[in-house]
C-alpha cells in the first residue's frame, strides 16, 4: 500500500530556495497542492527563524497557525502563529549551547583563517565578515557585525550555535580534528560548502523532525525530509523518505532514499511533491 507523507521537512539554501534566493513558482504552487492534499511543509534550516519569514510569505505560511519551522540545525521549534497573537511566532522547543563551550570555541577559532558567526535566538553576530561572506549572506538574513574575536559580551544569553567559514573544504575538515576535544560537547557538521558549524550534543535536524513528528502525532515513518548537504544528512535518515536534490554534495547521496533529477534552480521540491505527494 503506497504510504500517505503528512510532514514535508525541507532545507532551505540551495534546496528550495534558488540561486536567487527565491522560491520558484513552480515550487510554490506544488507545496500549495501538497497543503491542500493536508500535508504540512516544514521549512527545516540551520538559519534562524527571523530569517525564514520572507520564504514563508512566498510560499504562503507566514503566520499560519498550525504550521512550523525548525531551524538552528534543529536547535528551535517554531510555530508561526501564536493563538494569542497572529503575528507573534511562538517558540515550542530551544536547545542552546553550554556558554563556555561556544566561547573555548571561538577562542581558538581566533588562530584560524575564519569568518565566524555566533547565532543567539534572535541575532546573528558576525566577525571578519570578509567579501564572499558578505555576498553570500546578502538576502539571506541580517547580522551584526562585531569587531573582535570574542563572544564574552554574550554572556547570560542563550547562544544555540556557533559555525566558521571558510571555502576550503579541506581546511574545514581540519579544523573538526582541531576541535575535537572540545567539541565532544557538540554535534558537528557541515553545510553550504563553505560552513563548519557547533551545536549542542544531539542537536540535528533529525532530531527537530522526531521532536515535531511526535508533537503533532505523527510517525516518522510518514515524513520526508529534503536536502542537500551534511547538516540534513540526521533528518534524511530520520525521515520516512530522505530525498537529496541534484546538486546534493556527492557524501550525502548514498544515505538518500531518492535523488531527484532536478537541481535547486530548476523546482526540484515540486518534483518530489508531484510524485511522492500528489
Amino acid at each position: 500500500m503506497e504510504r500517505k507523507y503528512k510532514i514535508i521537512a525541507c532545507d532551505l539554501d540551495e534546496t528550495l530556495l534558488n540561486s536567487e534566493r527565491k522560491v520558484s513558482a513552480e515550487n510554490v504552487e506544488a507545496i500549495k497542492k501538497a497543503r491542500e492534499a493536508g500535508v504540512r511543509f516544514v521549512l527545516c534550516t540551520g538559519r534562524g527563524y527571523k530569517s525564514t519569514e520572507g520564504t514563508l510569505k512566498e510560499i504562503g505560511l507566514f503566520g499560519e497557525k498550525g504550521e512550523y519551522v525548525i531551524s538552528f540545525n534543529g536547535g528551535a521549534i517554531t510555530e508561526n502563529s501564536d493563538e494569542h497573537n497572529q503575528d507573534s511566532p511562538r517558540l515550542l522547543h530551544f536547545d542552546a549551547l553550554d556558554f563556555d563551550v561556544a566561547k573555548a570555541l571561538v577562542d581558538k577559532a581566533r588562530d584560524y583563517d575564519v569568518c565566524m558567526h555566533a547565532y543567539t535566538k534572535d541575532t546573528v553576530y558576525v566577525y571578519n565578515f570578509n567579501e564572499s561572506e558578505r555576498s553570500y549572506v546578502a538576502g539571506r538574513m541580517d547580522v551584526v557585525e562585531i569587531d573582535e574575536m570574542s563572544i564574552d559580551f554574550l554572556r547570560g544569553q542563550d547562544i544555540v550555535k556557533v559555525l566558521f567559514m571558510n571555502e576550503s573544504v579541506e581546511y574545514r575538515e581540519q579544523m573538526k580534528r582541531d576541535f575535537a576535544d572540545i567539541a565532544k560537547s557538540c554535534e558537528v557538521s557541515f553545510s553550504s560548502n563553505r560552513y563548519i558549524e557547533f551545536n549542542k550534543k544531539g542537536v540535528d535536524k533529525g532530531r527537530g523532525l522526531s521532536i515535531l513528528a511526535q508533537k503533532l502525532g505523527v510517525d516518522i515513518a510518514d515524513t520526508i525530509a529534503i536536502g542537500d548537504n551534511f547538516n540534513d544528512l540526521a533528518m534524511i535518515k530520520a525521515a520516512g523518505l530522505g530525498v537529496g536534490v541534484a546538486n546534493s554534495n556527492e557524501g550525502i547521496k548514498p544515505y538518500c532514499d531518492y535523488i531527484c533529477s532536478r537541481n535547486h534552480n530548476e523546482s526540484a521540491i515540486a518534483e518530489v511533491i508531484n510524485k511522492f505527494i500528489l
